[in-house]
């Protein structure tokens, strides 16, 4: 007898259902702007579910926020009848805004917002980069501090984080059974790994993440934090088997992926929303708060400028 449950209004790009027994349905979104690819992760017996780095869309050049991206998430979620219990941040992310705040306060149980414990290091670094001198300013960001391989339950299935720094320090992911949500560390073959140039990040604890996730049985699933396909042939995933034997990591050893990394990184450009990206992410997705006549800014700070144009 066929189903007589009507479809999502929102499709996602991929969904990923009866992987195996200890791994729940995986339904990924791909954000064009921002290249990210966000998740929701979904128990089908008990509808519990998480989301993982949602996007708030922002257009720099008119300073414009909107919740598109979001809504499609609550839209699929609601037809779904998913009831979510986390929304996990890998780390705090340089390239997009997250929409993580704003999706707590449309979606019912008020789901907690996780992220990995060392975002107060990244919180101190920006801290006076962005004028948020008041330390207070960083309190309830986030509900949920990870420790290294603390364990949670999604429903039936468990779930692990793990440390993977190199990116930025306070990078974690996210286990459920073969599936590993890697955030911005380890990319699918073609894009090779996460960048390591940012305040905090380091190369060679890059390489070290990336040997912990390909030390993973062959046939684990690596869903990336982004994806910059040519031709719109977009995925969300590789496997450990499949990126073992690409060109980017193969024979290289912990010495010559560093100096490839750090070449590599010196001829990259800043992501187009860094500051604006960051000054929200680090405050677990609000905004700034208010100048004494109601007006919220989103900072950059200006360098390299001469002399003479700093003089009053």
């Amino acid at each position: 007898m066929e189903s007589t449950a009507a479809s999502p209004r929102v499709q996602p790009d991929v969904s990923h259902e009866g992987i195996d027994s200890k791994t729940p349905a995986i339904f990924s979104f791909f954000e064009k702007a921002t290249g990210t690819w966000q998740y929701i992760i979904s128990d089908p017996q008990t509808h519990q579910a998480v989301i993982v780095d949602p996007v708030l869309d922002y257009d720099p050049a008119s300073g414009t926020i909107s919740t598109k991206s979001a809504d499609d998430l609550l839209s699929f979620i609601e037809d779904k009848k998913l009831n979510v219990t986390h929304i996990l941040e890998t780390h705090a992310h340089a390239d997009h805004l997250t929409s993580s705040r704003y999706l707590k306060s449309c979606l019912h149980g008020t789901p907690s917002i996780g992220i990995g414990a060392r975002i107060t290091q990244v919180q101190k670094t920006f801290a006076p980069v962005y004028g948020y001198d008041d330390p207070s300013i960083f309190e309830n960001s986030f509900d949920i501090y990870w420790k290294d391989d603390e364990e949670f339950k999604l429903g039936g299935y468990n779930c692990r984080v793990v440390h993977l720094p190199g990116h930025t320090p306070d990078h974690v992911g996210y286990v459920f059974g073969s599936a590993v949500f890697t955030g911005d560390s380890i990319f699918n073959p073609d894009v090779g790994s996460a960048r390591a140039d940012f305040p905090g990040g380091n190369a060679k604890d890059l390489y070290s993440s990336m040997q912990r996730l390909l030390s993973l049985p062959e046939d684990s699933l690596l869903f990336v934090g982004h994806d910059y396909p040519p031709n719109d042939t977009r995925t969300p995933l590789t496997s450990v088997a499949v990126r073992e034997h690409q060109a980017v990591w193969k024979g290289k050893d912990e010495v010559s992926f560093v100096e490839w990394r750090q070449s590599r990184d010196a001829t990259l450009g800043a992501p187009r929303l860094l500051h604006s990206s960051l000054q929200v992410n680090i405050l677990g997705g609000r905004l700034p708060p208010q100048d004494q006549n109601g007006r919220r800014w989103l900072k950059t700070p200006v360098r390299g400028a001469p002399e003479c144009l700093t003089k009053e």
